[in-house]
């Protein structure tokens, strides 16, 4: 059932008028920090010269936004409450930006935007002006864990910060254009995953204030009725907050939200007492205002309150337009500056009170700053979940579910601290292992059946929902407030959180690089894995392995790729990325049973170095080589180690280097990457004048874009997935792509000057395999006996 709007009026008169005069506060500085470079507290008549050259940001949500944050702020002081704010409007940074600074937390961590009329000046100077700020909450922005410059993600973030958090109450702001994206729209479903035993609670307002850049919101236009039923549909007990009059308002808001606040603590209480819970429902506030509240109504004959003109910068031409400059001075002067600020320029003391104090304010709270919370993980040591390598090459077992055993003593030992993310995937991706620790969460209806083998429970901490949107909201919330996971997901459907990544990226290059007062947060682990060469039935959808190459177009300070080629390796690797802090790490290992070739010190090693020799698959014996044979991936690894086999059967004076890449952004030269090889070892590597043929699990041309200045780039010859399948075995995959190990051998003769005419008869050889090998795929739906369990012959 739909809450009913409390009709009492809390607020004392004097309360009230505070409460209202912090929120002019927030308005004026929201407002002159678009328009203002000088003149900031109008202690004379306003000038063109006052205004700033370009009028750039967003003023329509920031009056709605302040509103929640002033009427949460009395609610703190009454209550002892530890909240964190997520502002979903896009780039209404204003109203965090202007609460920040009134609650003084800006100038301490800025100290030269102090509290006075020269400090206010600086602020107002920084905002969407060059060598300054942007109009969302950046990462410079004091209480954000929400970037916003890219819409659809502030509710998911907010879930995650939630999760493990027993006391926090994150409320979010959802605006109305934001709620029409699609990773909004499912993470609403978030509350059926929320447990009030040991999670904190989400408080969503959404803030229906109707108009995007130019045009109406869906949500803002559509009967009440519908609106509610809405909400009642996703679980929630919506309350309404509606009108334009702030003396109302506030009363009711005062009202609604306290009434919020406390079936929250209820919720929490009964749940933490008996020890036990039904899915709650959880309350939620629709609150409708004007857009551009409390700014001009009307502009040049046009109306701009309530209407999609007041979005951006409702007047814009001020400084070449008197009539628009009295207008923009009129406006600022409704709020009575010389009223809300003392002769310094500081918040009045009264209105200061109304604020609450230390880490309990919002933009201090420690949340919002995750790292100075983090605790590095617990881990067990990884070398005891190794398998045993008696020979390279000889045995085969399934990377992932390897892994999914360290993942579940992971677990067991932070159990409040870390939690396993995917769509659907887990048992799919043989991480199921992960199950003895933690089950799925669970918090919706059960049914007797789900006891054999659905693995979901009240308590469970593996995240699953068919929506990687939210699961990767999820993670970002959970570490960005202090904690640590793990995310898997198929290849071909990372796509999906492309533009997740590419913001996350963005705010850690920012976080890590230039602002010293970010602590350093967990990694982003992300295990990529159903990859493009095993999609036997799949098919064609399934075959993508591209989100590489968009990874490798962020700062190469944040992020990393590992391309484990086995079990072990794959161990060093996720432990080593467990470890790491401020990086988004990506994982490619496949799912399907491949062979072991490195005990667990030499895959340490292997690792460790990123890149280097395999001696026993190499016949050089220290030598120059004629050929030097790269493999990065698991299934490339083992097609180049077959070639690898060929060649010294076929062709004994071969001498051969095998180099196995591990850590992508070694191939890149250190002094663009720091983790890159220096020109002197990638030339020892792969020699300045010899062929290189490099069978690559991804796109050929990335390989090419990473080591494009190498010395020797002009022999490197890379092999890789080329768009082209179906339903295909996996050797027919391969070699329709010509990464095979046929197409392989073919490719070192050819690039061997001394055996282009000699080895004629082998090439030959070579062509007639690749013929009689798709023939039996056709023919029997599989690939030979021989390929399919393939060993190496040493």
């Amino acid at each position: 059932m739909s809450g009913t709007t409390p009709s009492s009026s809390p607020l004392e008169q004097d309360e009230l008028s505070k409460l209202h005069a912090y929120w002019l506060a927030c308005n004026y500085l929201s407002a002159g920090m678009i328009y203002l470079r000088d003149n900031p507290l109008l202690r004379e008549p306003l000038k063109p010269e006052h205004i700033k050259n370009r009028l750039l940001g967003h003023w329509g949500s920031d009056p709605g936004q302040s509103f929640v944050w002033v009427h949460l702020n009395r609610l703190i002081r009454k209550y002892d409450l530890d909240v964190l704010f997520v502002s979903g409007p896009g780039h209404g940074a204003p109203a965090t930006l202007a609460n920040s600074y009134l609650e003084g937390h800006y100038s301490e961590i800025y100290p030269d935007r102090t509290l006075d009329d020269a400090g206010m000046k600086r602020f107002f100077c920084q905002f969407s002006f060059p060598g300054g700020i942007g109009s969302h909450c950046t990462p410079e922005t004091p209480g954000s864990i929400h970037e916003g410059g890219e819409l659809g993600y502030s509710l998911s973030h907010a879930y995650g910060a939630a999760f493990d958090n027993p006391e926090l109450i994150v409320t979010c702001v959802v605006g109305d254009g934001e709620a029409e994206t699609g990773p909004l729209a499912t993470s609403w479903h978030s509350n059926k995953f929320l447990n009030p035993i040991r999670d904190g609670a989400v408080l969503p307002v959404l803030h229906l204030n109707g108009y995007k850049i130019a045009n109406p919101t869906i949500l803002a236009r559509i009967p009440h009725e519908e609106l509610e039923w809405l909400f009642l549909g996703l679980g929630y007990k919506p309350y309404f907050v509606e009108g334009s009059d702030p003396q109302v308002m506030h009363q009711e808001m005062a009202a609604t939200l306290e009434k919020c606040v406390l079936e929250i603590r209820a919720i929490q209480d009964a749940a933490r007492s008996s020890g036990t819970f039904e899915r709650p429902r959880w309350p939620m506030i629709v609150l409708r205002s004007p857009k551009g509240w409390t700014g001009p109504k009307e502009v040049n004959g046009h109306k701009v309150e309530d209407f999609w003109r007041a979005h951006q910068v409702p007047i814009l031409d001020p400084v070449i337009n008197p009539k628009s400059l009295a207008q923009v001075e009129d406006w600022l002067r409704s709020y009575k500056p010389e009223e809300l600020f003392d002769e310094t320029g500081r918040l009045r003391p009264e209105l200061r009170a109304t604020a609450p104090e230390g880490t309990r304010r919002i933009s201090a709270n420690p949340h919002a700053n995750g790292g100075v919370l983090r605790q590095p993980l617990n881990l067990p040591d990884f070398h005891a979940y190794s398998v045993e390598v008696k020979k390279p090459g000889a045995e085969y077992i399934s990377p992932t579910a390897t892994l999914a055993i360290f993942l579940r003593d992971v677990m067991k030992q932070n159990m409040k601290t870390f939690r396993v993310f995917g769509p659907d995937e887990t048992a799919s991706n043989k991480l199921d292992g992960i199950y003895a620790a933690s089950e799925k969460t669970w918090v919706a209806e059960y049914k007797p059946e789900d006891t054999d083998g659905t693995e979901i429970a009240l308590d469970g901490r593996v995240m699953e929902m068919l929506s990687e949107h939210t699961l990767e909201g999820w993670f970002e919330g959970y570490v960005l407030t202090g904690r640590h996971g793990f995310f898997s997901t198929y290849e071909a459907f990372v796509h999906v959180i492309d533009s997740m990544f590419n913001q996350h990226a963005k705010w850690l290059e920012k976080a890590k690089n230039e602002l010293s007062w970010r602590a350093p947060i967990s990694s982003i682990n992300l295990l990529i894995t159903s990859l493009v060469w095993r999609q036997d039935h799949n098919g064609f959808t399934h075959q993508d392995p591209g989100f590489l190459d968009i990874v490798t177009n962020k700062s190469a300070d944040v992020v990393r790729i590992y391309m484990p080629p086995d079990a072990n390796c794959l161990l060093s690797v996720a432990n080593h990325c467990l470890k790491s802090v401020d990086y988004f790490n990506v994982i490619v290992a496949d799912k399907q049973p491949h062979l072991t070739y490195l005990s667990m010190d030499d895959a340490v090693k292997h690792c460790t170095k990123g890149i280097g020799i395999w001696d026993w698959a190499s016949t050089d014996n220290g030598q120059e080589p004629d050929v030097v044979l790269a493999c990065a991936g698991d299934v490339p690894t083992m097609e180049a180690l077959a070639a690898a086999a060929i060649l010294k059967e076929k062709l004994p004076d071969l001498k051969l280097r095998f180099v196995n890449v591990v850590d992508l952004f070694r191939l890149m030269p250190s002094t663009e990457h720091p983790h890159g090889l220096s020109d002197r070892d990638f030339d020892s590597l792969f020699t300045k004048n010899k062929p290189v043929i490099f069978a690559f699990h991804s796109y050929a041309s990335l390989i090419h874009k990473l080591a494009y200045r190498r010395t020797n780039h002009e022999n490197i010859h890379v092999r890789g997935y080329k768009e082209k399948g179906n339903i295909n075995t996996p050797l027919e995959l391969a070699i329709i792509n010509q990464i095979d190990r046929f197409n392989l051998s073919i490719d070192v003769i050819d690039r061997v000057p001394r055996f282009r005419d000699t080895a004629a008869h082998l090439k030959d050889w070579l062509k007639n395999e690749i013929i009689e090998h798709l023939n039996y795929a056709y023919k029997e739906g599989i690939d030979r006996e021989e390929i399919r369990n393939w060993t190496w012959p040493g």
